[in-house]
């Protein structure tokens, strides 16, 4: 199922205008990866994108009908969501943290079906957290709680996936295996998105990135089309040099000491 924003207008106030006439297609199969400074408009088009935020103008279309107007279980149901920040002091087991991921799937008194337990199970082990899962969340490193907030995102089974850097907290141990999971939920055929930091292993799981500056979007397409010198100046104010192999990213050279990727 395609996820798709057409022309997102979205203001914080009357003066403060956040995303700019954003388009985006996000397919079934594909992995694109989001880049951008701090404060472009990343996060508030993942909430767009996802029902929470509602555009000042344009429209999100989930297959062929909008967004606007369904229930947010319904949403819930298609598109699962890891976002960059998520509460700590919650008195739940990993278990019960993951076992959230199902509630769009739940009857009216909450109980948990064997398809709840099996897509819980399995979530956990996809992310390698299978152990935690009599731990209290509160209690976690910050790579553990990440790896869990992604289970429970994966237990929604959802046809597209949205990660607000995901890779954040992750050792390159966990980023590496967070990556190839993205890649075989593509595989498996979920649209995925990634806001990314990431300009070193980021592309080499991407099949698609865009690039956004002051809400707009700068470039869009493969890879190396996207993250070349000329754009990522505009995007991010420093002169980037990255060399490409067939398609694959070997380094960066990145030499103004102010760059924060």
């Amino acid at each position: 199922m395609n996820l798709r924003a057409e022309g997102l207008e979205f203001s914080y106030g009357a003066h403060r205008s956040v995303l700019r006439g954003v388009t985006l297609e996000l397919r079934p199969g594909v992995v694109t990866a989001l880049f951008g400074p701090n404060g472009c408009g990343k996060s508030t088009l993942v909430r767009c994108l996802n029902g929470t935020l509602k555009p000042r103008a344009g429209q999100v279309l989930l297959g062929d009908r909008p967004l606007e107007g369904r229930a947010a279980s319904e949403i819930a149901r298609h598109v699962a969501v890891v976002p960059q920040d998520t509460p700590t002091d919650v008195p739940f087991t990993v278990r019960e943290m993951v076992r959230l991921g199902r509630y769009a799937h739940g009857d009216l008194w909450g109980r948990e079906t064997a398809e709840d337990a099996a897509a819980v199970e399995e979530s956990l082990s996809r992310v390698n957290a299978a152990g935690l899962s009599g731990r209290f969340f509160g209690t976690l490193s910050g790579g553990e709680r990440q790896r869990v907030i992604v289970a429970r995102a994966l237990a929604q089974r959802g046809e597209v996936l949205l990660l607000d850097e995901p890779s954040a907290h992750l050792d390159v141990s966990h980023q590496l295996e967070l990556y190839r999971l993205v890649r075989r939920l593509a595989a498996e055929g979920q649209a995925v998105l990634m806001v990314c930091h990431d300009l070193f292993l980021a592309p080499l799981v991407a099949d698609e990135c865009v690039l956004m500056h002051g809400g707009r979007i700068v470039a869009a397409g493969k890879p190396e089309t996207v993250l070349s010198p000329d754009h990522l100046l505009a995007a991010y104010g420093a002169r980037i040099a990255i060399a490409w192999v067939d398609g694959q990213t070997v380094n960066a050279k990145f030499p103004a000491p102010h760059f924060l990727a």
